[in-house]
């Protein structure tokens, strides 16, 4: 078993949902400081110095720069602690199927085969023949995004043990409640003293986000007017029936059932109360500012539309925005895209650029201050009983981010969001490019 897949065999043992229901809390889950405590404690034995975990299961710490690269821009390398809620994921029982073909089943569930068809993955037909790891198909797996965590893990190992190859100091990051939309909020990254990052975090191996939604969180409370039924005529306002007319003049082409790619949405997630009164949580994510924009004032029309209808104050929309695109904070700093990309080709990867249909750590990280793309674990069917990782996705990325933090080993040329160069060491260096 190689390092990285023993590593993630047992990270994925320790279970650690968050729980969007005790989101005033960080973590927002116990168990989370299990996988914390485990985690700072993996750090130092793979020969990091400075290693904390913090009263809210924040663990980090430092590999030093390999010799010569110690005045060089430490590179920071982050993963999220938490599993997903929205599948079991306590007594997670991973295992190793050697894949045939066919559907792979995970597990037999109440007589059942949990299984994913190469119809649903396509992707599966490349690794015929391969050992893939799937939980017994009770609970994900979490590979989202205790691959990342393991890979990351592995990778400090081998270059700690191998003196030899190239990197800047490295700045592990491991963040918990990424799943409710937590994730790096609390991360000092001041002290964290890194200059540039990357978030193991992705799907499918070559896939390369340095873009993702923007989002908000809309709630709306809908208040009624309640009498007998049997006297309502002209008086009673039924917040069930306005709620759903406020449903019915959400663009429905632009529900997430009938969007992909860079087309955004409007996402009702849940529904609360009574005929008196009731609140609709939706998310709004889209990549463009103006459509973004757009959709949190197509809520408030909606609002003053219905309002028109049955009097000022029967709808009101409150919205929260939770993240940006980091494409937006990423200006001249083409070279987090070209390293990454480059460090695919060389292990034999040919990457794809996939605007991001979610949020990562790294687009919080990056309006704070800490250009942060994201990189992928080769993980698939993620927030699912069916989840999967093939063995050499996950081996993969270990040899992957190895050429990538190499090339954080020499100066690298930027230009910043104003356009003035500056440049790290060598001064003739074009922006854009490690030199």
């Amino acid at each position: 078993m190689s390092d990285v897949l023993e590593r993630f065999m047992r990270y994925v043992q320790v279970g650690s949902p968050s729980n969007p229901d005790n989101m005033e809390a960080t973590p927002s889950t116990e168990c989370q400081h299990d996988m914390a405590r485990l985690l700072g404690e993996e750090l130092e034995a793979v020969g990091c110095t400075g290693v904390t975990v913090d009263g809210h299961a924040y663990v980090t710490g430092t590999l030093p720069a390999s010799p010569g690269a110690e005045d060089l821009p430490a590179l920071m390398l982050c993963a999220h602690i938490d599993s997903s809620p929205d599948a079991p994921a306590m007594g997670v029982r991973p295992h190793v199927v050697r894949y045939e073909g066919g559907p792979l089943v995970a597990g037999v569930v109440d007589g059942e085969p949990v299984q994913t068809t190469p119809e649903q993955v396509p992707d599966l037909a490349l690794f015929k023949g391969q050992d893939i790891v799937c939980s017994d198909g009770t609970t994900l797996l979490s590979a989202d995004d205790k691959a990342g965590v393991a890979e990351i893990v592995a990778l400090l190992a081998r270059l700690s043990a191998n003196p030899e190859l190239p990197h800047p100091a490295i700045k592990a990051a491991f963040v918990p409640d990424e799943e409710i939309g937590h994730g790096a909020s609390l991360l000092d990254i001041e002290a964290l003293g890194a200059a540039w990052g990357y978030t193991v975090d992705g799907e499918a191996l070559g896939e390369f986000n340095y873009e993702c939604f923007s989002a908000s969180e809309a709630t709306v409370t809908v208040r009624g007017v309640m009498v007998h039924p049997g006297s309502a005529k002209n008086i009673m306002v039924n917040a069930i029936t306005v709620a759903s007319e406020f449903q019915q003049m959400i663009p429905a082409a632009e529900r997430p059932e009938h969007t992909e790619g860079r087309e955004g949405y409007y996402h009702p997630t849940d529904i609360e109360g009574t005929a008196s009164e009731l609140t609709l949580s939706y998310i709004l994510r889209d990549f463009d500012a103006e459509g973004f924009s757009r959709r949190e004032q197509t809520m408030r029309d909606v609002a003053a539309f219905l309002n028109a209808r049955y009097g000022e104050g029967t709808v009101t929309v409150t919205i929260r925005e939770q993240y940006r695109n980091m494409a937006e904070r990423l200006a001249g700093m083409d070279f987090l895209v070209e390293n990454a990309l480059a460090a695919n080709r060389e292990v034999g990867i040919e990457p794809v650029v996939v605007p991001a249909r979610g949020g990562t750590d790294g687009a919080q990280l990056t309006f704070r201050g800490l250009p942060c793309p994201n990189i992928a674990t080769g993980g698939y069917n993620a927030h699912s009983v069916r989840e999967f990782v093939p063995v050499s996705s996950l081996e993969r990325t270990v040899d992957l981010l190895e050429r990538l933090v190499a090339k954080f080993a020499v100066p690298q040329g930027k230009t910043d969001a104003q356009g003035d160069k500056d440049v790290q060491g060598d001064k003739d260096a074009r922006p854009g490019t490690a030199e």
